[in-house]
């Protein structure tokens, strides 16, 4: 039985990718932060028909001591072998960037980006010993077009983006292959979890309201089912030779085939108009 480790599983597209991979036969260790949400998980595999294959554990991936913890515990029920981790755990912060406090800038990192790094660093060992691994990294188009009171996000995946580039040539030689998936708009809890900074004296105050009531419809017209990503993810674990990058949805397909073919100046035009954001500043 193919063994996976996935993050933030309680919700999302975490959930989603943890019940299609144990209903295709995958041992799955479904790790999230919060245990107490695990209730949402066990009802997703319920009405999936799901009975067997997933074991849930506690892991906060922005915690050096947990994700140790998590790890140890995980490889030893799997006698020490894993055949894939799948990074999906996340956080956004949304508002201007002169008004997000550093302590939300800095969670947002920590969970996005050095949390991935932690807990890969851990598991390494393993795949190098074992002569394979498969890493999926959960990005977004986020990663290649700058979205309004969204920089620090967008920022996260940018980073993720640019590891996961060079830390494929250092994994190569020992048989373990770097994936990342990078999602459109997907129903999932991260924005409505998600903090919206605006206060009431800033003087992005009400340009900043605007963005989310246009990000908001934005959303609720186009955002799609995070299961379509979960198969996704599931195609590139079971692939022989997975694709480096795999772009998930209309609006992520669409911004990888411009990149680079427009410049950055007439997307931000295209967005502004596309959002109806006022022309004065803010």
């Amino acid at each position: 039985m193919r063994s996976v480790l996935i993050t933030g599983t309680s919700t999302g597209i975490g959930q989603a990718t943890a019940v299609v991979l144990a209903s295709r036969g995958w041992r799955v260790f479904a790790t999230m932060r919060n245990l107490a949400k695990r209730g949402l998980l066990e009802q997703a595999l319920k009405e999936a028909g799901v009975q067997n294959g997933v074991e849930v554990e506690g892991l906060d991936v922005t915690s050096v001591a947990s994700i140790e913890a998590a790890a140890a515990s995980i490889l030893s029920r799997a006698g020490s072998r894993l055949d894939a981790v799948v990074h999906n755990a996340g956080v956004a912060a949304a508002g201007a960037f002169e008004d997000v406090p550093e302590s939300e800038l800095r969670r947002v990192m920590e969970t996005n980006f050095f949390g991935v790094l932690g807990l890969t660093r851990v598991l390494l060992p393993t795949f190098r010993a074992q002569g394979r691994g498969r890493i999926v990294l959960v990005s977004s188009e986020a990663a290649f077009i700058g979205q309004p009171t969204n920089s620090i996000y967008c920022a996260s995946k940018w980073a993720l983006e640019g590891w996961a580039e060079g830390i494929a040539y250092e994994l190569e030689p020992f048989g373990i292959e770097v994936v990342l998936i990078e999602p459109g708009p997907y129903r999932t809890e991260i924005w409505e979890s998600t903090p919206r900074i605006q206060p009431p004296g800033s003087p992005y105050h009400a340009w900043v309201q605007h963005v989310f009531r246009a990000g908001d419809a934005h959303a609720a017209s186009i955002a799609r089912d995070p299961k379509e990503v979960a198969l996704v993810i599931a195609g590139a674990l079971e692939a022989r030779r997975p694709r480096f990058r795999y772009p998930v949805g209309p609006f992520a397909r669409l911004n990888h085939f411009l990149r680079g073919k427009i410049p950055s100046r007439l997307l931000r035009k295209a967005t502004k108009l596309y959002l109806g954001l006022p022309r004065a500043q803010p």
